[in-house]
């Protein structure tokens, strides 16, 4: 089969990116975006359409099994994983499109710097500072959100996201739901102030995260769960402490 993959390319993050058509086949039907990247830049002397040289692709990779999220990219204007990104599924009439993530500020090629969802993580404290145990009657609620590759294909398509902006969207969301079960007292509701400034309230609703998570996430029961758990449940509690006195 033959294939033209078009590069969105960039040298660095002050140049001016510029698309590149590199000529590929394989009669491998099973051949992914990630395995025609690592292909392309071991193959010496390869030239795009126009016969100019093609110099390496830059782009991130680790497990190429959909465990890390590393080499999430935009593939024919969608975000996805090159891993799992099938060539004879994503091509139309043989065209296939490679772009870095737009949410995200380019460093080269197909690289963009995630940083902020690690800052974010950290701006909302998810972590333990004391041994805990988590709800049972929860667990799979929590093993859900545990499935989270942080890897911002969810943040791409999604209306209210902005890299340093104040809205964290779903990838802050399920590590937060995790806590939500199992932390105490005392640390839950400094997560629930976070959780309601930085999730809750700058949540359009839109759903457009909805189908887009590579690791399968049921999103929405996530997102009603964590908002019952860190607004309205407080809400509620709050309401009866007031009419008890």
């Amino acid at each position: 089969m033959q294939y033209e993959l078009w590069i969105l390319r960039q040298d660095s993050p002050e140049s001016t990116p510029y698309r590149q058509c590199i000529p590929f086949e394989t009669d491998d039907p099973q051949m992914t975006a990630a395995t025609a990247l690592t292909q392309i830049n071991e193959t010496p002397g390869i030239t795009d359409s126009e016969g100019n040289p093609v110099q390496p692709i830059r782009w991130e990779c680790s497990c190429l099994q959909k465990k890390c999220g590393a080499c999430a990219m935009r593939i024919n204007g969608v975000p996805r994983l090159a891993c799992d990104a099938k060539l004879a599924e994503c091509a139309k009439k043989g065209r296939i499109t490679l772009e870095p993530l737009r949410k995200f500020p380019v460093v080269a090629d197909l690289i963009c710097d995630r940083s902020v969802l690690m800052k974010n993580l950290h701006l909302l404290q998810i972590w333990f500072e004391a041994e805990t145990k988590a709800d049972e009657t929860v667990g799979d609620l929590t093993y859900d959100a545990a499935r989270c590759l942080q890897c911002g294909c969810c943040l791409e398509v999604c209306p209210n996201f902005y890299a340093d902006g104040d809205f964290y969207g779903m990838s802050g969301l399920l590590p937060a739901a995790r806590l939500l079960t199992a932390l105490p007292d005392i640390q839950k509701h400094a997560l629930h102030r976070a959780c309601r400034a930085h999730l809750y309230e700058g949540c359009g609703k839109s759903l457009a995260c909805r189908n887009i998570c590579p690791a399968g996430i049921d999103i929405d029961r996530l997102l009603v769960n964590s908002n019952a758990a860190a607004v309205w449940k407080r809400r509620m509690a709050k309401k009866k402490r007031e009419k008890s006195r």
